[in-house]
């Protein structure tokens, strides 16, 4: 595809998942599939789930590549023996063929892009669904394995999930459909009904910080902890993070909340300014983003009774400080829900952004301020 045009499945500056042949922190989704296999119970549908950048998109061109690259057992004298593992060398004419997007066996749906309105749509069609369809009934007559990529099934609109609901009753034969989800309970319980799933869990600091480098991203050995924690052991985000400085820009929040109730408002407004101007619209959403999750940590510490690992230098005297009990916990809590939904809603309707942040900052000095007299 040309290389002007947006992939929506692709992390801003980081390489494909087709092109990220190692998955790393996942082995036992891995090692269940393959055990599937080898065992004859290849199911026709696998749903990938998990929070978003843990790999389930890696592991599902990983699963692609196998798929199609490894011969049938025809259950002869002469067959070969059960893989040990998904691992296709990048050499292998079906790996080449995957990375350049040529396989004619593979099938893969995303959301496509509008060349009138030159963006990405919002939503996965009918149509494209009706599209892979076709591809199956044109393709049957090639032989072999057939395999389709959906990322994300999430981003299907009701008709589309309808069509594939329909796909998934009837699968065409030799067809094995690898569906991504980052949200699976919102998907239709019939979708979920009819797949395998495979759950893949947040990644450890060290595999975080190797997934990250894979993904030419990079992580002082010293700030592994504390980029598992903002980016909740997602690849896709501790690239947002290292993309957009959100290590430092988390000492900052932390050092401005270090003065709470009595905010420095001088450095409440470089911050706020900070989210604001043209093209400051990922800072804004990172800002937004961090500030969602201090709240969330503050609420999660104070429930649980014990403090999280830092995230930032002084984080934990901060929260032990301003949420000592379950009671301060609740208040955070509903303060967590609205306060980041009330912003980016402003935000989407165009309302200045620096006042957006700002008022969430003083949202959170007036809360810390409140509990601090009970």
């Amino acid at each position: 595809m040309s290389d002007d045009i947006p992939e929506p499945d692709r992390i801003e500056g980081a390489p494909h998942p087709r092109n990220t042949h190692h998955l790393i922190g996942q082995t036992g989704a891995d090692a269940e599939f393959l055990r599937a296999f080898n065992g004859g119970r290849l199911h026709h549908g696998w749903l990938m789930t998990g929070p978003r950048g843990v790999g389930k998109a890696t592991l599902a061109w990983r699963i692609a590549r196998f798929l199609l690259a490894t011969p049938e057992n025809d259950g002869g004298m002469f067959a070969p023996p059960p893989p040990d593992s998904l691992d296709i060398p990048d050499s292998h004419p079906v790996a080449r063929r995957l990375s350049a997007l040529s396989e004619p066996r593979l099938f893969l749906l995303r959301r496509p892009y509008d060349e009138k309105a030159a963006r990405l749509k919002q939503d996965i069609t009918v149509d494209e669904v009706r599209k892979m369809k076709s591809f199956f009934a044109l393709s049957a007559a090639d032989g072999g394995r057939r395999v389709a990529i959906i990322d994300a099934v999430d981003d299907m609109n009701t008709s589309a999930a309808n069509a594939l609901l329909k796909l998934l009753e009837e699968p065409p034969s030799g067809v094995t459909l690898l569906l991504i989800s980052h949200q699976p309970a919102r998907l239709l319980p019939t979708i979920r009904s009819r797949c395998r799933e495979l759950r893949l869990g947040p990644l450890s600091p060290e595999n975080l910080s190797d997934a990250l480098t894979q993904a030419g991203g990079d992580v002082a050995p010293e700030d592994r902890v504390a980029l598992a924690e903002l980016a909740g052991g997602s690849v896709g985000e501790a690239f947002r993070m290292t993309n957009l400085d959100g290590l430092k820009l988390y000492q900052t929040l932390i050092n401005l909340f270090s003065t709470l109730p009595r905010l420095d408002r001088p450095r409440a407004l470089a911050l706020a300014e900070a989210g604001a101007g043209k093209g400051a619209g990922p800072q804004f959403e990172l800002i937004v983003t961090l500030l969602d999750l201090f709240l969330a940590r503050l609420a999660r510490a104070g429930t649980l009774g014990y403090l999280p690992p830092e995230a930032a230098k002084g984080e934990g005297d901060l929260i032990a400080r301003l949420s000592p009990h379950p009671q301060a916990a609740r208040v955070w809590a509903d303060v967590a829900q609205h306060l980041g939904i009330r912003a980016r809603r402003g935000k989407a309707v165009n309302l200045d952004p620096a006042a957006l942040l700002m008022d969430m900052v003083l949202q959170i000095d007036a809360t810390a301020g409140t509990l601090a007299q009970r």
